[in-house]
């Protein structure tokens, strides 16, 4: 049993010692971490991955008696989003240095979770002022400026909070920077007839696309974005007994700024967008029904537009508090809407939350505690082009405590 274990080690070692030689001109850097996240919720809220990933507070649901539904406390302790990764540095094609990174986590997909899935996977290909990336990883609408805080959300539903494939191409001169990219879905999709699903873009044959400038001064980092999206909701409609071949197609247009300025201790980030249809961004939005033809039944859209806003503000090194302030507001779509809407939070007319935060901060340990109110107004009244009227709020209060080992 021994010589057979002994065998089966050296062979290992072999085949280990084989591929580095194989692989002489690449480098390796291994990392990950292993995250516990510990919550409580006052009531029930719109979330992601049964609570983890928290975004706004859910409205009254009355029963028979008139109690609140909704109105029921929660918590529980996961370690889903311990992860994996793996930074690889290659030889140079041309000009160019290249690197590749390929990071997991525990997280899984639907109601599939505790099971392996692919954060960041991509190639680089870098000439000094020039870049090319190829493969799944952050949206670039989520940029460079994110907010620093325990909960899992980095900031949504303020903040866009996405990792798509995409091909990003990234000019840098001189503290400029320009980003152009062509994104498609694959883990975070786009809502429609059909719920959340990716053969909205696939059927629209057009990726959404990115476009920003940054500059970068000193302690200061300022830029701009637009983003645009055009999908397909459906390629065939019912009327009756007929089925109908048609064209359809709703696209949307997003602006974002944002800011960040670092020193000695203080770290300090903003960004404002006006969104149109980000429902994919882990962001309240959509699109509703604006015509319809009475023969075929195709449609025609409008998109929602909504505004978010967030200010963070974390000092210290060892130990670290921190404020996040988020705010939204829905401003309705362009046009009236005259049948269904899809999309996430369309019946919420704004939403403040404010994340108060305490971290103790050592070399590979990370312990923290985070309150965090979060309100949101519901309407009682709603226009024909969707914005909401009349509005009652409803308050959620969120306990979270995180546990972090970093290697």
């Amino acid at each position: 049993m021994k010589t057979k274990l002994g065998m089966f080690l050296l062979a290992g070692l072999l085949m280990a010692t084989s591929g580095y030689a194989q692989k002489k001109n690449f480098s390796y850097k291994f990392y990950g971490q292993v995250r516990g996240d510990l919550f409580y919720n006052s009531r029930a809220n719109s979330e992601i991955v049964d609570g983890l990933f928290h975004l706004y507070p859910k409205d009254v649901e009355p029963d028979a008696d008139g109690n609140d539904l909704n109105a029921t406390a929660n918590g529980s302790f996961y370690l889903l989003y311990s992860r994996l990764g793996i930074d690889v540095a290659g030889p140079n094609v041309g000009k160019a240095k290249t690197t590749a990174k390929l990071e997991v986590d525990f997280r899984g997909s639907g109601s599939n979770f505790a099971m392996i899935r692919v954060r960041h996977a991509y190639v680089n290909l870098d000439w000094g002022k020039s870049a090319v990336l190829i493969g799944q990883t952050w949206h670039p609408l989520f940029g460079d400026v994110s907010p620093q805080m325990l909960n899992l959300s980095t900031g949504a539903p303020f903040q866009p909070f996405s990792r798509n494939p995409m091909l990003r191409y990234r000019y840098t001169n001189q503290g400029w920077s320009l980003t152009g990219a062509a994104i498609w879905q694959l883990q975070y999709l786009s809502t429609g007839p059909n719920g959340k699903s990716e053969e909205y873009i696939k059927n629209g044959c057009v990726p959404e696309f990115y476009f920003g400038v940054d500059y970068k001064k000193d302690n200061w980092m300022a830029g701009v974005g637009a983003e645009i999206l055009s999908i397909a909701p459906r390629v065939k409609s019912t009327v009756g007994d007929n089925i109908y071949k048609v064209k359809e197609r709703v696209t949307s247009v997003s602006f974002e700024a944002h800011a960040r300025y670092t020193y000695d201790n203080w770290k300090i980030s903003a960004k404002t967008l006006l969104g149109s249809n980000l429902a994919h961004l882990c962001m309240l939005g959509g699109y509703g029904v604006s015509s319809i033809d009475k023969r075929t039944g195709e449609q025609e859209y409008t998109p929602y537009r909504h505004s978010m806003t967030w200010l963070n503000v974390v000092y210290g090194k060892k130990w670290q508090p921190g404020l996040f302030v988020g705010y939204l507001k829905n401003l309705g779509a362009g046009k009236d809407i005259v049948g269904p809407t899809y999309g996430v939070g369309l019946d919420v007319d704004q939403v403040f939350t404010t994340n108060l935060q305490m971290s103790y901060v050592l070399p590979h340990w990370k312990v923290g505690l985070e309150y965090s109110p979060s309100l949101a107004w519901y309407g009682d009244r709603t226009l024909a082009d969707g914005r909401i009227r009349d509005t009652h709020s409803i308050t959620n209060h969120r306990v979270l405590g995180v546990l972090m080992y970093m290697f």
